[in-house]
């Protein structure tokens, strides 16, 4: 691992692995919270099993915290040893022109989006250490679809999380691209694909857990 993140290159490497990994956790996250919105009862089911499962809590779960670490970890790394490598901006450069809002402030982004994260933890993950290992109450498999319900009955909780989305689908915009081709997967073929599922990603993911929060509230 030292070896890996000692060289720029090597750290955007790492930096790309770790968003892949993560890509995917937003795809299981998401269809598990869609299951709050199409069936109660089977979102109930796989809350629980996710809840208890000793894979999940006891190894995904811990990957899952260190990823997410190392990923804004190194993307405050590399956009500091970047302002350092080039301290005197180019007047003849039209940042606008050359490059997107959003590749040049990934950084904003992933701070607002960290911020957004504390948030989210502090909602489910503390109450669920607190329910399971402090309070030490027996397991109730009917409790996760109230709990998220509940969660969600305050406008200014739901504003946050659809701001929070919206920086995400933003985020990964670029991210996503930006990912694949650091490990090297450019290809006059493949690529386009790439961008074209990336846009998707983007948009569609965001717009699911919109939708949850949503729901959630004008259900109560």
């Amino acid at each position: 691992m030292a070896g890996l993140t000692s060289s720029t290159i090597g750290r955007k490497y790492a930096m790309a692995l770790s968003a892949m990994f993560l890509l995917i956790f937003l795809i299981l996250h998401l269809t598990t919270n869609l299951l709050s919105v199409l069936n109660k009862d089977a979102f109930n089911t796989a809350s629980d099993f996710m809840g208890y499962n000793p894979f999940v809590q006891f190894l995904m779960q811990p990957i899952l915290g260190f990823a997410v670490i190392f990923h804004f970890a190194m993307g405050f790394v590399l956009e500091i040893k970047n302002n350092k490598a080039r301290p005197v901006k180019y007047a003849a450069n039209n940042a606008s022109v050359n490059s997107s809002w959003m590749s040049r402030n990934m950084i904003i982004s992933g701070a607002v989006i960290l911020a957004f994260l504390a948030l989210h933890l502090y909602d489910f993950w503390l109450h669920e250490i607190n329910y399971k290992y402090v309070e030490g109450i027996a397991p109730d498999a009917e409790r996760f679809w109230p709990e998220l319900h509940e969660k969600f009955a305050d406008l200014w909780r739901v504003a946050l999380y659809v701001i929070s989305f919206v920086l995400l689908g933003l985020h990964l915009a670029h991210g996503f691209q930006s990912s694949f081709q650091s490990v090297g997967a450019r290809h006059p073929k493949y690529t386009p694909v790439i961008k074209a599922f990336g846009k998707w990603y983007s948009i569609l993911i965001p717009a699911g857990f919109i939708l949850v929060a949503v729901f959630h509230f004008i259900t109560q």
